[in-house]
This record gives C-alpha cells, structure tokens and sequence, in this order.
C-alpha cells in the first residue's frame, strides 16, 4: 500500500467507510426565513451597518431620497449610475453629476477624479447590513473608485439575509457574471493589524432607504 492510499484508508476508517463505498446522499436543502416585519429589519440594518463605519438614511419617497443626496454631497460633484431609479429620483440631473457613459475609459477617468459615486443596489441584508449588487462594469466602478458611495435602495429590497436571498436568486451565476455584496466601507488591516479604511474601495458608504417606490 501506497503512502497515498495509507492516508486515504485511514480517513475511510475514521468516517466508517470503506474502498468502494458510495457516499451517502446529501441532506436536503434546510432554507430559513426569519419572520421580520419591515420596521425591524430596517433597524437592523442601520445597526449593522453603523456598526462597520456606513451611514443609513430613511427617504420617504424619491424627492426626499434626491434631497438628501444633494444634502451629502454639499454641492461636490459625482458619478451616477444609468439605473432607472436614479432618473426617476432626479438625481442623475442633478447639477454636477455626470451619467450616461458609454465608453469604459472615460467612465473610470470620472470615477477616479470626483468625491461621491452613486449607485442603486439589487438587494440588502438586514441581519449583516449588506447591500447585494448584480453588478455590470458601470456599477462596480462607480462604487467602488471614489471615496464616497451612495446607494438607493427601495425597502421592498430589504431582505432578511442570505436564506431569504437564495429564494430570491437561487442560482445567481444563471443571471449575471458576479454578484458583490459590500458591508460597509472598504477596510482593511493586512499591515501590522492597524485598520485602515479605504484600501481597496470607499471610506465612506451612505445608504437611502426609500419607502414609498
């Protein structure tokens, strides 16, 4: 017997199988959707989400999900993404805000030279505070090149966490190329155990929860 096999005979053993052995059928799926009615899980989610350094907003409807953007930005300048709810709040005319790019290079060049990015978000996770992006190559940029990212996000959206989610999209990879889920800002603590935020994305993250859509 091989050192190979040795190894392996020994892992059956420990298991109680043997060479040859079928393994056993794998257990169903056991999906578990807490019953969270919209004020806690909107609760929940600002908890989480303060806790890792992001801010969260109630907007009442798309006017006062516009206004309180315009409040953030303090008349600074931003990238908006192409999604429809950012046109239906009025936020991509916003003056200052720059959308509607077609060409890859000239989005990031943007991106890399104004203080806010703004977005929508597919989904968001109330027990971790986590927005849920099925992002195209616009989106990704947008949120993640400049300092400052706003999200809009419609409370219809707001889920009870990864069970709730799968229900949703049980097979992602079947709808789009990645799925990124952001909790919080960027931070990291790879040198010397100092957390640093920032590193890889923005240090700030800012998200408007809108009721009435």
């Amino acid at each position: 017997m091989t050192a190979r096999e040795e190894v392996l005979d020994g892992v059956r053993k420990a298991l109680g199988r043997s060479a040859g052995q079928a393994p056993a059928a794998a257990p169903e799926a056991r999906i578990v959707i807490p019953e969270i009615d919209v004020e806690r899980r909107f609760t929940m989610f600002s908890e989480r989400l303060e806790l890792v350094g992001g801010k969260t907003y109630r907007a009442a409807d798309l006017d006062a999900a516009r206004a309180i953007t315009v409040e953030i930005m303090g008349g600074e300048t931003g990238v908006a993404s192409n999604a429809p709810l950012l046109a239906q709040a009025g936020i991509t005319g916003l003056p200052g805000v720059a959308t509607g790019f077609m060409d890859e290079a000239a989005l990031r060049a943007a991106c890399a030279v104004t203080p806010f990015g703004i977005t929508t978000a597919d989904y968001a996770l109330a027990e971790t505070g986590s927005l849920v992006t099925r992002s195209a190559t616009e989106a990704r940029l947008i949120s993640l090149l400049p300092p400052v990212h706003i999200a809009l996000l419609p409370i219809s959206r707001l889920l009870t966490g990864l069970d709730e989610l799968y229900t949703r999209i049980p097979l992602p990879s079947e709808e789009t190329a990645s799925m990124v889920f952001i909790t919080g800002p960027s931070r990291s603590a790879d040198i010397e155990m100092i957390l640093v935020r920032g590193v890889h994305g923005p240090r700030v993250i800012h998200v408007i929860v809108v009721n009435n859509i």
